[in-house]
Parts: C-alpha cells; structure tokens; sequence
C-alpha cells in the first residue's frame, strides 16, 4: 500500500480526488494535510472520513516542524501537493499569503521530500502560469511561463523550483497543467458555483468587462483521473497540460446557466474588469493522451448539467458557506460598484 501526503485535501479539487481515489482504489492510504482556510471545507470529505485508507491533519504546509513530524512517523515516500491559494482576485487584494503558501510551503515539502527520499512528488499546478493567448493557438508543456496575476506568478515559481530540485537533487518530480476546474464541492467565489447560486436567489450575476475572456473548462473527475495517471506513470522531471478542450467565453458560461434555471438575462450585470485579466487560455492535452492513454470522459454539457444539479441538490451546503467569508468578502469587493 502506498502512503501518500495529500495537501489541501478539503478544498475543491483535492476533496473530489480523495474521494475519487477511496471510492476506486485500495492500494492507496491517503493522509490529508489541510490548513482548513476559507475554501478548505470537511463537509467535502463526508464520505470518505470513515475510511480505513484515511487520515486528515489540520496543520500548513508552511510548518517545517509538522510536515516533518508526518513524513517521519508515516514513513511517507508519496506526495500529492493540491494546497494553494488560488483565486486571482484575493490575490490582487493581498498577495502576500500567496507567496507564503504557494511557494514557501511548496518549498518546505520538497526539502521534506527530499530529506526522506520521496519516490514521487506531483505537483498540481495551473494553465495560468502561461500567461494569456490571443484569438489563435494552444497552451503546451514548451511554451514559456508569462504569469500575469500575483496567483500565477506564485504558482510559476512554484513549478520551477519543482523542477529545480529534479535537476539539483534529483528528486523524483512531476507537475500538472490543469485548465479551470468545475464540479461538486467548488467554493463560490469561482465563476461557475458564483453563478448558480446568485441566479437561483434573483442576485445579479457580475461579468467582468465584456464578458468575452475565454477559458478551456474541464469537469473535475477528468482532473483527479488525469491527476492519478500521472501520479502511477507519469515521467520523473516532467509536466504534462491536461484539458478537456472545451473554449468558452464566460458570458456563454453564464447565460447557458441561467437557460438550465429558467432564469432572465436581466440579471447580468456587466462589471468593471480587474487588473490583468488575461483574455485567453486554451491547453494542448496531447502529451498526456498519446503518452499516458488519458482522455476526458465527460462532456461539458452533461457535467454541466450535473454540477448546476449538484448546487440545486445541496443547497445547505452553500448556504452555509453565505453566512461567512464569503458573503464579507464579496460584499466588500463589489461595494463600490
């Protein structure tokens, strides 16, 4: 059995994945390191507390003593690093925990893997330390890193010196391109679970600029099957871009969501753009698919359908989540407006 440190385990991403992977696989006991920040929600992880294959501890990537403490007493060689800060506008109000946990805790866990002999460190990272691509062309594992965001410049530095410590120690490293993400379990400040809930309680839906910036959407699963592939047979030293090919602007995001709910176009509300946003991602996922066999298996429309199912289904869920951070913060960004 392979004990692998799964960091950010609660949150949106790295939560499906534990459940994903508990729900399919007995080979795997997963520790789940989550420092349980705003996003960070063990409500996520119901279903699989219980399992004999689990152990979640609340603690920061940034605690040298804490991920050493975990590393020696769990004999840990595995490490799966989904802990990030990740919304691009937080990060534009305050980059400075971005930096500490994106890099200095990216940094502790590969001294730590380094000083235990790690047979694997995958790191997830994003599209976004790519920068923006005009009208034409496609994001691949060559093309240069252009961050453009306090995020994605946190999460590029995050990637080289990943890769640094492949090429200084020779520690067994791989890293994750991943496009934007959606599914069960999404904090709502990001577009999509933004988007449902205010359109299910008659809110406004703000659109930044035109609403015409571009993203390549893929459902979560395709990610953490991507994600387990490349964990078992991905190339020591390499980075593959995973996708799912699916381009759409953000305003035919929106009013595809409001035409499910039967909800009025008169709700969206066109805002003042924020700084830097890049008009244009779109991956190449063709290494991965001709090398490792992956492939996405959903459509956009069905799990498009799921997902606005899920946010109708489990609306206790966000509501709770309205009453706190999020509410504060989305109150206070748009205020002025």
């Amino acid at each position: 059995m392979k004990t692998i440190l799964v960091t950010g385990g609660a949150g949106f991403i790295g939560s499906n994945f534990i459940n994903y992977i508990l729900k399919t696989r007995d080979d795997y006991f997963i520790i789940n390191l989550d420092k349980l920040t705003y996003a960070g929600n063990l409500e996520n992880l119901k279903e699989s507390e219980s399992n004999k294959n689990y152990l979640f501890v609340k603690g920061d990537i940034t605690n040298n003593e804490l991920v050493n403490f975990l590393f020696e007493k769990y004999k840990i060689k595995y490490v799966i690093n989904f802990a990030a800060e990740s919304h691009v506008d937080r990060s534009i109000l305050g980059a400075e925990v971005f930096y500490r946990t994106n890099v200095i805790g990216t940094n502790v866990l590969l001294e730590a893997a380094r000083r235990f002999n790690a047979e694997k460190f995958l790191q997830i990272s994003t599209d976004e330390v790519y920068g923006s691509l005009g009208p034409t062309g496609l994001f691949t594992e060559t093309t240069p890193l252009s961050p453009n965001s306090p995020y994605s410049s946190s999460k590029a530095a995050a990637d080289m010196m990943v890769l640094a410590y492949h090429h200084t120690y020779g520690l067994p490293v791989v890293i994750t391109r991943c496009s934007n993400n959606y599914g069960p379990f999404q904090f709502p400040e990001k577009l999509i679970p933004l988007m449902i809930i205010n359109a299910l309680n008659n809110k406004k839906l703000p659109i930044y600029g035109d609403g015409m910036n571009v993203r390549d959407w893929i459902y979560v699963i395709d990610h953490n099957k991507a994600v387990e592939l490349v964990f078992e047979k991905g190339k020591t030293g390499e980075v593959y871009n995973v996708g799912a090919s699916n381009e759409m602007p953000n305003l035919q995001i929106v009013k595809l969501i409001l035409k499910y709910l039967n909800k009025s176009e008169n709700l969206i509300e066109f805002v003042k753009d924020r700084p830097g946003h890049d008009r244009r991602y779109a991956i190449d996922s063709s290494k991965i698919q001709n090398q490792l066999g992956w492939k996405p298996q959903f459509t956009f429309e069905s799990a498009i359908e799921h997902t606005i199912n899920w946010y109708l289904e489990n609306k206790s869920w966000w509501e709770r989540i309205l009453t706190g951070d999020y509410l504060k913060y989305y109150s206070e960004q748009y205020s002025n407006r």
